[in-house]
């Protein structure tokens, strides 16, 4: 008789960090952009084009994600079951919170939801990144420029954030306060979660497993540690 495989909780651990960061990184997004005092700099693009669509926020996440997956091509990337799954599950998270937080609350309580919201998408980051099981679009995206050309991870990261604000803006996104202070405070809030809610996994496991370029402690020799990728905003 087949003897029965053990099961592999580690395996399980990584599923569920993923799904359940994935989940609260939407709901971090909603957050933000309900707090009104500026968004991140893709949800400025996105909150620009649904403008312009009358499309829901979540699906033009879904979409958008969709677009940069087919920029990961000539750059060839591959992407995981981590990078398939954020594609498709951070937008509707975030449909779902903007659906359940109310809006035009007065200031004090706005701050108090972009605070939370800005907290609460690096523990996200932290348990999706942490899962090892291959990056965001936007990460991918970022790090495929950086092997590619040999470019460094915070210029690429820059330059393809400017873009999507200005595109954003002139679509009429939020651009305000909260997206300076977003892009200031947030890879520091990653550094700190990241280490502390990755899964640890033996040495083989981390060498060109995850499809796509991996994320965080896997980096290992290719991106500076000190400049922490995170997918932002969803997607």
């Amino acid at each position: 008789m087949p003897q029965n495989r053990p099961v592999d909780r580690r395996l399980i651990r990584r599923s569920l960090q993923l799904l359940v960061g994935l989940f609260l990184y939407g709901i971090a997004i909603a957050l933000i952009v309900r707090g009104g005092i500026g968004a991140a700099p893709w949800d400025v693009l996105t909150q620009g084009i649904a403008l312009h669509t009358g499309l829901s926020f979540g699906l033009i996440t879904v979409i958008t994600s969709g677009v940069v997956l087919l920029l990961w091509i000539p750059l060839k990337q591959w992407p995981g079951v981590g990078t398939v799954l954020n594609a498709l599950l951070v937008g509707p998270s975030a449909d779902l919170g903007l659906t359940l937080i109310p809006a035009d609350l007065p200031l004090a309580a706005r701050i108090g939801l972009f605070v939370a919201g800005l907290v609460l998408l690096a523990v996200a980051t932290g348990l999706y990144i942490g899962g090892h099981l291959g990056p965001g679009p936007r990460d991918g995206l970022m790090t495929g420029i950086h092997r590619r050309f040999g470019v460094r991870i915070w210029i690429a990261r820059t330059a393809i954030e400017v873009v999507v604000v200005i595109a954003g803006w002139l679509l009429g996104g939020n651009v305000g306060l909260g997206t300076l202070v977003f892009a200031l405070a947030i890879g520091p809030r990653c550094q700190f979660f990241i280490p502390r809610l990755s899964v640890r996994m033996p040495p083989r496991a981390t060498e060109g497993t995850d499809a796509g370029t991996p994320v965080g402690p896997e980096l290992e020799g290719s991106v500076d540690p000190s400049e922490p990728t995170i997918d932002s905003p969803a997607g």
